[in-house]
């Protein structure tokens, strides 16, 4: 069975020919099936948002390949990439626009790959469509659809933010450290509701995350950055059982190198 997506011989290197350089992606390799949830978790420098703005055609990887669904996507721009990869940031801020409405910003993300020069009017069967949809969330935003974001709480707007990504079923969903900036009560809302989101549709998921207890908890499989590449890559009953010791330990074991807690925060 092919993999929905193939990473093969990532290298990205920042400031080249400079005093400043810096070879961050060094020959990474991924293989990720369809309805693989996968954390991603390293220490600071370890090449987890440089792999993600990759996937994402943030910016081009000057060698290796990605491919979705057995299609080069290596070159394609991010806008190129946005019908079929969503993605949400650490910033609740920068999944909406502050200064539309609940329903404007869904219009806007239901449209998302489709032809450009539409307006924002909303069609009652639309209207209807986002309010079921906003139900689901049990946040009581389907009550104030003509309210605009900025109005929100962080963790509000981040689960709205979560919904318009995946209101049109990406082909791969892409979680930026998603609950970093919320407060540990909303962070524990905004992963049960990814958990339930993305189990529900079944979507291919990449997450980044600095906690490795929602690590181990969330996905059925994590992978462990280092240095530009992968050392760890663990799935299932393997997964499952792990702990923050053995997973320091396991990192250890296949780095050399030691990993204390306060590294997974930076």
């Amino acid at each position: 069975m092919s993999a929905q997506l193939s990473i093969k011989n990532l290298h990205k290197t920042f400031e080249k020919g400079t005093i400043n350089e810096n070879h961050v992606l060094k020959g990474l390799d991924l293989e990720v099936e369809k309805g693989d949830f996968i954390s991603i978790i390293g220490g600071n420098g370890a090449g987890k948002s440089t792999l993600m703005n990759s996937l994402a055609g943030t910016f081009l990887v000057d060698e290796g390949s990605i491919s979705l669904n057995g299609k080069d996507i290596t070159k394609l721009p991010a806008f190129k990439r946005a019908p079929f990869i969503s993605r949400v940031f650490q910033d609740p801020k920068m999944g909406t626009a502050s200064r539309l409405t609940i329903e404007e910003n869904m219009s806007v993300a239901y449209r998302r790959g489709r032809s450009r020069g539409f307006s924002l009017g909303i069609k009652e069967k639309e209207r209807q469509f986002f309010k079921e949809a906003l139900q689901e969330l049990g946040l009581g935003l389907e009550n104030r659809m003509k309210v605009d974001t900025q109005f929100l709480s962080g963790g509000q707007r981040q689960a709205l933010t979560l919904l318009m990504a995946t209101l049109r079923k990406p082909e791969i969903l892409l979680l930026d450290e998603h609950t970093a900036a919320l407060d540990p009560k909303t962070s524990d809302m905004v992963m049960e509701l990814t958990k339930r989101i993305v189990e529900r549709d079944q979507l291919t998921t990449l997450m980044i995350t600095h906690n490795m207890e929602n690590a181990i908890q969330y996905g059925n499989r994590l992978v462990m950055l280092h240095q530009g590449k992968i050392v760890v890559d663990v799935r299932g009953k393997e997964k499952k059982n792990l702990t923050v010791p053995n997973l320091l330990a396991l990192f250890h074991q296949k780095s050399g190198h030691h990993l204390v807690d306060d590294e997974m925060l930076l």
